[in-house]
């Protein structure tokens, strides 16, 4: 769990002091016909013991701790009544039984309908009346109508609130609430249903959307407005709370929540997954459609049950709502509720009107007993415009926009009174008091210092931080244990420059290092940066075939404190570098490094590098002077800030990177003249119900000779922490290369093969399987050169590979960080080692994750 702001120490504190979500009804049953009220009715929350009577008025109250999504009434001489109901308050509801009712009924606000019910055995799906719905549908299938039109601009409007269930005045009356300024007034008054109940937090947003198709795709999201109540630094607030949720397209098989797959009701695939239970043809806002309920086949797999809503003439999804089944494997969240609703333009085309999206979220545990918290989205869109005229749409696209400078987050009362679709109701109005309110306590601003400290790991003093304190202490070989300060300047999070520096001390070498770096953007919008830095520090080369030119960034040398062997292959590395940097297009990253270093070994009697020069001499050390060109793309990634240092949301974004570096000849001492060629390539690719698979490729060639501490070293991992894009079974300088090409491949089933075995099923464990291979080359030359005691090896014949399988959510409650891996090496038993270490064929690998 990382805290990046105020809004998510909220989150934390909230989560941690709040009420479980519940359910609470109230309200009178009336016959359809005369209207006069039905005492004496038995009323269930369905597929529960709790129950109550109507009273001889006709009106009942019943509640549970737990969330059940319908009541069932049985009145005497009426038809069995299912009310569907929405998570936490159902106040004041009047519901009409008919006796001659017989056939499914609608009433929009309180979506009733009466049921026939899923027969004890699964029909067959070509037995099934919806088979055939959903055959045309598919047949169908439609496309976002955006893709349809030359372009395109519509306005957007966001409201995400957070509110506490079960708070009453005794448990307001708990100190921490007092330290917080909330009293027992605070509560809302919509306490009538026997429900109290809490506003906490509140945000909206206004956009305006626009792109285009033609010539090129592309499409801008411009932020008009924003407000939060009481909270600063609202850019970050804003998206870090909307990156709980991501954008749906019902038609797609699979639905991305938290970054995991959930199987669409709409799936191509979706009769294997799902039962379905045609009802009845109904009116939906003018239109007849098709109302087809749907429930998982089996329990504990990311799936929904809910209500479709498919048209009779065009057979497209008018309203789906979607509610996640039971005991869904998702740290932190109890219950997933959606609502979607759509317009169809055309036979094929589909335009998203309103997403209404319910989080049922905890903290420590997932028991119905938890105390909890609900977080709301409400998403409507309007105002939709196409094929504008082209200059139109490119004055509007190529605007440059920065959401602070146009003051986004300073529009007054009176611009959201006159702007927002839909007034604020009472709850909405008591939340922007109250967040307000506490956010001014010291109380609070106590606790969230403590946690940005621990999430940044900086402690802020005046505008300077210090830290990192998660880089404060290390142990190597070398150095023995090492302590390490540093120091950075921090005006906002949106600084447009930085300094920063650090210091470090090794108590077995008894020696200082010392690092420092000034960068500076020019540009906010196309990021125009300038840095400069030098260190000198000791290193562990080789650990990454893909090379970091960074001067701030953590030595691997003395992140681990207990390792597989001895390590003493480390160097002691004095490097300069200057750079810039630009982004012409969004999320495509133009930068020219030049790099000075020396590099010697940290210890020479047992590590030696040396190399034989172009007259033959053997030289200990190296001076190289190198120009780098790198351009990375990150299609569809999203980000907060705008400054230097700008925060990544965690999205399904692939990453490549083409990087081409020139060695220097001559300049600065450098004696070596050298071409570098590297591609890396990284992507996170869903597979619905089976997991989501993470793939990792690097491919590079040097096309000269090279001594080792320049070429390309396939990375080993000797420490017993689990390290991506490495080989846990190799010894540093196992494999030295100059034309590589590695893969690492990483699926996680996410708690799909375990579900099948009961006591894993309960500890929701989640698997892990993995294959990683590399294969390389090392040419004639740079072995000639080579007068270290390294025996230089490249995995040329056969490929090096290695697999294994790992256990992942490990823990108690919702806090599952921590992850074991079982490597085993596939080949290669019998090579001759770098070092005194035995070869491994079998490895154990401990590591902590932070996900959903």
């Amino acid at each position: 769990m990382i805290f990046k702001n105020k809004l998510s120490a909220i989150f934390f504190i909230f989560l941690l002091i709040s009420a479980s979500a519940q359910v609470s009804v109230t309200g009178k049953l009336v016959d359809k016909e005369t209207k006069t009220p039905l005492p004496n009715a038995d009323i269930f929350l369905r597929g529960t013991q709790t129950y109550t009577s109507s009273a001889e008025d006709g009106t009942f109250s019943i509640r549970s701790d737990k969330y059940i999504d319908s009541l069932e009434i049985d009145p005497d001489g009426y038809p069995t009544k299912y009310v569907l109901l929405q998570q936490g308050d159902n106040p004041n509801l009047v519901i009409e039984i008919s006796k001659k009712e017989k056939s499914t009924t609608a009433a929009k606000s309180l979506k009733e309908i009466t049921v026939i019910g899923f027969p004890p055995k699964k029909v067959p799906k070509k037995e099934n009346p919806a088979w055939g719905i959903m055959k045309e549908l598919w047949k169908r299938k439609r496309i976002n109508g955006l893709s349809n039109f030359k372009n395109y601009q519509y306005q957007e409007y966001e409201k995400i609130e957070f509110d506490l269930n079960n708070i009453d005045s005794l448990f307001v009356e708990k100190k921490i609430f007092k330290k917080l300024g909330i009293t027992a007034k605070d509560i809302d008054t919509l306490d009538i249903s026997g429900k109290t109940y809490l506003p906490v937090f509140l945000n909206e947003s206004l956009s305006d959307v626009v792109g285009e198709n033609e010539p090129v795709k592309r499409e801008k999201i411009f932020l008009t407005a924003n407000k939060t109540s009481g909270m600063p630094n609202n850019d970050i607030v804003a998206n870090t709370v909307k990156n709980l949720y991501k954008d749906i397209n019902i038609y797609d098989n699979t639905l991305n929540f938290f970054n995991k797959g959930f199987t669409s009701p709409v799936a191509i695939n979706g009769f294997s997954v799902y039962e379905y239970l045609l009802t009845d043809t109904i009116d939906v806002d003018g239109v007849q459609c098709f109302h087809i309920k749907y429930r998982p086949l089996r329990d504990n797999e990311l799936t929904f049950k809910g209500d479709l809503y498919i048209t009779t003439g065009t057979y497209n999804v008018k309203q789906v709502n979607l509610q996640s089944s039971a005991g869904i494997n998702v740290n932190f969240v109890k219950d997933i509720y959606m609502e979607l609703e759509y317009d169809t333009v055309s036979d094929s085309v589909f335009i998203p009107l309103r997403n209404y999206t319910v989080l049922d979220m905890s903290l420590l545990s997932k028991k119905e007993s938890t105390r909890g918290m609900f977080a709301k989205r409400t998403l409507t869109c309007n105002g939709y415009q196409f094929d504008l005229p082209k200059a139109k749409i490119d004055s509007l696209i190529d605007r440059q926009w920065e959401p602070m400078t146009e003051g986004a987050y300073d529009k007054d009362d009176s611009f959201w009174t006159n702007n927002r679709p839909d007034r604020l109701n009472a709850d909405d109005k008591n939340a922007y008091e109250l967040v307000d309110r506490v956010s001014q306590t010291k109380f609070f601003n106590n606790i969230v210092d403590i946690i940005e400290v621990l999430s940044s790991g900086y402690i802020n003093v005046g505008k300077i931080d210090l830290g990192d304190l998660y880089q404060g202490f290390g142990y190597n070989a070398i150095e023995g244990i090492r302590l390490r300060a540093g120091v950075r300047t921090f005006f906002s999070p949106n600084d447009m420059w930085r300094l920063e520096g650090y210091t470090a001390y090794g108590f077995k070498d008894e020696k200082f290092k010392y690092g420092a770096q000034a960068r500076f953007m020019f540009n906010k919008f196309n990021r125009f940066t300038l840095g400069i830095g030098t260190k000198q520090d000791i290193s562990q080369l080789g650990v990454s075939l893909f090379g970091d030119e960074g001067i701030m960034t953590r030595s691997f040398a003395s992140s681990s404190i207990i390792s597989r062997g001895d390590n003493k292959f480390l160097s002691s590395l004095k490097q300069t570098n200057i750079f810039m940097s630009i982004e012409p297009w969004k999320n495509v990253q133009f930068r020219l490094d030049g790099t000075y270093q020396y590099i010697k070994s940290a210890n020479p009697v047992e590590f030696n590098i040396s190399y034989y020069d172009k007259k033959g001499v053997v030289q200990n050390d190296l001076y190289d002077t190198h120009l780098t060109f790198s351009i990375q793309a990150r299609p569809g990634a999203k980000y907060s800030r705008y400054g230097l240092d700008r925060y990544e949301h965690t999205t399904l974004a692939p990453a490549l990177i083409l990087k081409y570096t020139k060695g220097l000849n001559g300049v600065f001492h450098s004696g070596f003249n050298y071409d570098k060629l590297q591609l890396l390539y990284n992507q996170p690719i869903l597979w619905g119900a089976i997991g989501k698979t993470d793939i990792s490729l690097e491919a590079g060639k040097t096309f000269n000779r090279l001594p080792l501490s320049l070429l390309s070293v396939v990375p080993a991992n000797q420490s017993y922490g689990i390290i991506p894009n490495t080989f846990g079974l190799l010894n540093y300088y196992d494999f030295v290369t100059d034309t590589y090409s590695a893969m690492h491949l990483e699926h996680h089933f996410n708690g799909r093969l375990f579900s099948y075995i009961p006591l894993l099923k309960k500890l929701q464990l989640r698997e892990v399987v993995f294959l990683r291979g590399v294969w390389g080359d090392i040419s004639d030359s740079s072995v000639k050169m080579n007068a270290s005691n390294i025996n230089y090896l490249a995995p040329k014949d056969h490929i090096y590979y290695e697999y294994g399988f790992g256990i992942e959510n490990i823990g108690l409650g919702n806090l599952r960080f921590f992850r074991i891996d079982f490597n085993w090496r596939g080949n290669y038993f019998d090579m001759p080692t770098t070092s005194d270490n035995k070869i491994s064929k079998f490895g154990v690998k401990i590591g902590m994750q932070f996900t959903f």
